[in-house]
């Protein structure tokens, strides 16, 4: 199976099949019917509200129905869709407003906070025009290189970054996981992640253009760890979609297992690097299942690399590879010049293909950092450390700069440091990754020197009010998980703080 089209292919399995089920929302169903009813009727209402051409909307919710819906009808409006999740802090949903500029915002769930200077249709809005039925088909789609979605990364200095994805790159992508990854024909798949991280797409378009279920596990649940496994084995999953620190967890309970889940049949991994021991173990708890191992940078859709981990790759490699490129990419190591390194030589992985995004939202000058365009064709710089080895397999090695995963999450050192060092309650602050025996960040760790205060108080309790006061600001995978308390902090010869040192202290 080959799609063109990423919105034609959805639709027509709702005039084929109109009462497959598409979403399941802890037990409550939705059909593709209802998708396509729901997407087309939002689709008119954009359209009438003349908005400019192709200016993205704002997307505020969480793992609901309604949600895709919403996407799908701002695609069929020839809009992109922004997926804010509904944990984000205040200030991000404003920081994202100002950078992006969008042209509407649409309030699945209901804003914290007003946005000034946008037009925001409200959920009670949003439920009407659900309702309602579409006059007239809206043929005015997004399609090749115009933006399908824009997914807002870490930024330094505070400011996120918008990843502008156009229907040529999620066409890519999707072809590409029903060419290779052998997933059944109308898959049961596991949709965990929120639609802000873009691991959530590895899930959602494979599955739905090939007729299958989304079956949701929503933060409430995998937070409750009792729920969580009372719930899994009603899910009846075919694909699994998760980080590898997602599994680790669920790993923790024996009954994760083929006994007890004898429908899943493949588990797919992206977000962060996938270590031998989970891997190891998985293979021990699910024998019969494919275990992929996957790669790439929001940057360029979701992932461009994958591997199936065999028993022979498990026992040939120690520290796992992550495959090798899909069929219309070319990945290549090079050194700090920019010239292309021989297998088996370190260097930054560098990335081209119709998968590359055009670039960052309103923001040249870090597209100009970071993206090459070569006529139509786009190359991404990723910063990711790597090397091919003698099978052609990549090799991740880690970060060249100080850009971390954590749990899937991709995090800016220098954006944690910059909302430490606007606390009111740190005078200097500077975060740094702890790493695990598998060179996996396990923490974030924050040295700091604290404010002078009126009363002397523990460290407990100095930390626990630094954690409240930077979840007002910081989206909370990002806030450190542990305070060092300092009277000063190492400087270099350039009067600078000593990262490196702080580092070495930190994993020593």
């Amino acid at each position: 199976m080959k799609i063109t089209n990423v919105i034609q292919a959805i639709d027509q399995i709702a005039e084929k099949t109109p009462e497959r089920i598409a979403y399941d929302y802890l037990g409550k169903t939705h059909t593709y019917q209802e998708l396509k009813h729901y997407s087309d009727a939002l689709a008119e209402k954009i359209t009438q509200m003349n908005l400019a051409p192709q200016t993205p909307i704002m997307v505020y919710g969480e793992q609901t129905f309604e949600m895709i819906a919403t996407f799908l009808g701002c695609v069929k409006s020839g809009h992109a869709y922004i997926p804010i999740d509904k944990h984000s802090s205040n200030d991000r949903l404003t920081m994202i407003q100002e950078i992006a500029n969008p042209a509407a915002c649409i309030a699945v769930e209901s804003l914290p906070i007003q946005l000034t200077g946008v037009s925001v249709i409200t959920p009670s809005e949003l439920h009407q025009i659900f309702q309602q039925n579409a006059n007239k088909i809206v043929k005015n789609a997004v399609h090749g290189n115009q933006n399908f979605y824009i997914i807002f990364t870490s930024g330094t200095t505070g400011k996120p970054k918008g990843v502008q994805i156009s229907h040529q790159n999620l066409t890519s992508f999707v072809n590409w996981m029903l060419a290779d990854f052998e997933l059944p024909s109308h898959p049961t798949s596991l949709a965990q992640a929120p639609y802000s991280f873009d691991l959530s797409v590895m899930s959602l378009y494979p599955t739905l253009v090939s007729g299958g279920t989304l079956k949701v596990l929503p933060k409430n649940v995998t937070d409750n760890f009792k729920q969580l496994f009372e719930y899994l084995p009603e899910m009846k999953l075919n694909v699994w979609v998760s980080t590898p620190s997602f599994v680790d967890i669920c790993l923790l309970e024996p009954t994760f297992d083929a006994e007890h889940l004898p429908d899943l049949s493949h588990f797919l991994f992206c977000g962060e690097e996938l270590t031998h021991q989970t891997a190891e173990l998985l293979k021990q708890r699910f024998p019969t299942a494919k275990i992929f191992n996957t790669y790439g940078p929001t940057e360029t859709t979701v992932a461009v690399t994958a591997v199936e981990i065999t028993q022979k790759v498990l026992n040939d490699y120690e520290r796992l590879p992550i495959g090798k490129a899909k069929s219309d990419t070319i990945i290549e190591i090079v050194n700090d010049k920019g010239a292309v390194l021989p297998d088996g030589e370190e260097g930054e992985i560098v990335i081209s293909g119709p998968g590359v995004s055009k670039g960052y939202l309103n923001n040249p000058l870090k597209t100009a950092h970071a993206f090459q365009s070569v006529g139509n064709h786009h190359i991404y710089h990723s910063g990711d450390l790597g090397k091919k080895d003698r099978n052609g397999m990549l090799r991740y090695l880690g970060r060249l700069d100080f850009q971390i995963k954590l749990h899937g999450y991709r995090i800016e050192l220098e954006e944690v440091n910059h909302f430490l060092n606007a606390q009111k309650l740190i005078k200097q602050g500077v975060a740094v990754p702890k790493y695990d025996v598998n060179h996996k960040v396990s923490q974030l760790v924050a040295y700091v020197i604290a404010q002078e205060t009126d009363a002397a108080e523990t460290s407990i309790a100095l930390t626990r009010a630094i954690k409240t006061d930077l979840q007002k600001t910081m989206m909370p995978y990002m806030v450190p998980n542990r305070f060092v308390f300092k009277n000063k902090l190492p400087l270099t010869a350039n009067g600078k703080i000593d990262i490196k040192f702080i580092m070495s202290e930190v994993n020593s």
